[in-house]
């Protein structure tokens, strides 16, 4: 940022604070051309990552910077804890999901997201710099804005020893794994000096409990439309079920690096994907190029309201779509007249392309609106019953995404198959109750220390053992 040189005339001008103005200029200049050689070499070394593509500077300066020193990346006691844990030969500490989630009557759940927090904050390499960066917000942080004793020396210690490497050992169970509660999903193993350091990373590694709930929800959402394929769909098109929830959530995220960790969580589970972040950075950076979410073109409102007519805006679309799977939003104005008079005119355009389009509601009841969509589909373009019993649409499907999640799945899904229309006919689309409404408390996350070996060689399994609460308990190495 360069200041502002005052205007000869204005109050404070003078030629000695023009010329001080002038040397701050040219110093905040090499400031901050020195910033910008910076992100020019991070930008070469994050070139050839994981997956080989390289990230262009603007992504770099703009969104991939961290903006404080590594040092400071915890809570604030946490910086303290390095002189109130006893001197010690090693410590260990355990994270563990303590409850299930609620409503769904299982003890599972999916285990997913701690690469990234490894990769993005852990084994990264510290510098003085770091370390100098964090001693100036320490020296101001304590209450009455005095310094706060944070463990300077064991920082630049390893700096200097282990090459910048946070000196502990983390092993955690693979990305994906299918557990039970109370099974500790990684364990931390700090030695010697660095003992005490044991739990300065909880902060970030907890954080783990956001993936792992999405991936779980998102899964659990699965089991539900499984169960019903199972009821009403035909083997030869079981692969569908890949499809049948799409990530709506990318808008509600509250950082691009949320849509990205949870939206990548959920491609565990299904394709279907609008959160191009969490699509892209799958593909490129899990799964070596191997493309993971997809999607299909679709109309808003915004594009309905801008024609003269509904009819006009959906042949618009059946014109350059039609051949595909495409989807188009129904209620702008009147959901019914849409189904019952627009779609019938535009429906000989749509046969002739001979694509499948998808109606989509956005309003009212949520169940009821899928129901008046699978029967217009059916007047207008027709139905045959499956070998299970069930009618499939011809080409025609609905896709609901207004206020859904998990309980609203399984009513729609319910209701459906008690009309006599095959699962197959639906597709899901969740946004924040996807990607939003979970918390650390939605599975109880924690970390906690679980063994010590004392420097005199004496060892001991340790827990806290609250009488409020017996569930928040575990000793040992876990």
């Amino acid at each position: 940022l360069i200041r502002t040189k005052l205007a000869k005339g204005e109050p404070g001008h003078s030629s000695d604070h023009m010329t001080s103005l002038e040397a701050e200029n040219k110093k905040l200049r090499e400031a901050n051309e020195s910033l910008a050689n910076a992100i020019r070499a991070m930008t070469e070394k994050l070139k050839g990552g994981s997956s080989g593509v390289p990230y262009p500077l603007e992504l770099v300066a703009g969104l991939r910077t961290l903006e404080c020193p590594l040092g400071v990346l915890t809570d604030s006691y946490k910086a303290g804890h390095f002189l109130m844990y006893p001197e010690a030969k090693s410590m260990t500490a355990y994270g563990e999901f303590r409850e299930p989630m609620k409503g769904m009557n299982d003890n599972r759940l999916v285990f997913y997201g701690i690469q990234y927090y490894i990769d993005n904050f852990v084994a990264r390499k510290w510098t003085v710099a770091d370390i100098e960066a964090a001693k100036k917000f320490y020296s101001t942080h304590n209450a009455g804005y005095t310094p706060f004793k944070f463990p300077e020396d064991l920082f630049r210690k390893f700096v200097a020893e282990n090459d910048g490497y946070f000196p502990v050992k983390i092993e955690a169970l693979p990305e994906g794994s299918v557990i039970y509660v109370h099974t500790p999903v990684f364990i931390i193993t700090a030695s010697d000096e660095y003992s005490r350091l044991v739990t300065f990373l909880e902060t970030i590694l907890t954080m783990v409990w956001y993936p792992s709930c999405v991936a779980t929800l998102s899964r659990y959402t699965k089991d539900a439309i499984k169960a019903a394929f199972d009821k009403s769909v035909d083997e030869d098109c079981q692969w569908l079920l890949q499809g049948k929830l799409h990530d709506f959530g990318f808008r509600g995220c509250t950082c691009v690096e949320q849509s990205v960790v949870g939206g990548s969580a959920h491609l565990l589970n299904f394709d279907g994907s609008d959160t191009m972040s969490a699509s892209y950075h799958t593909q490129f950076h899990l799964n070596k190029g191997k493309p993971v979410g997809s999607s299909i073109p679709a109309t808003e409102h915004s594009v309905m309201t801008s024609w003269k007519s509904e009819e006009e805006a959906l042949l618009n679309e059946i014109e350059h779509y039609g051949e595909g799977v495409y989807s188009c939003v129904m209620d702008s104005y009147d959901y019914d007249n849409a189904l019952n008079v627009v779609l019938p005119k535009v429906a000989q355009k749509k046969v002739a392309k001979g694509g499948t389009l998808v109606l989509r509601p956005d309003s009212g009841d949520a169940v009821e609106q899928v129901l008046k969509g699978l029967k217009a589909g059916e007047k207008t373009f027709g139905a045959v019953v499956n070998k299970k019993g069930f009618k499939v649409n011809q080409n025609v499907a609905v896709i609901q995404g207004d206020g859904i999640n998990y309980e609203v799945v399984k009513q729609i899904l319910d209701k459906v198959l008690a009309e006599g229309y095959s699962a197959q006919n639906v597709a899901f689309g969740m946004g924040g109750g996807l990607l939003q409404k979970v918390n650390r408390d939605t599975m109880s996350f924690a970390t906690k220390l679980s063994h010590i070996t004392y420097a005199d060689g004496t060892s001991r399994d340790v827990m806290k053992t609250p009488k409020t609460d017996s569930g928040k308990v575990k000793r040992g190495r876990a």
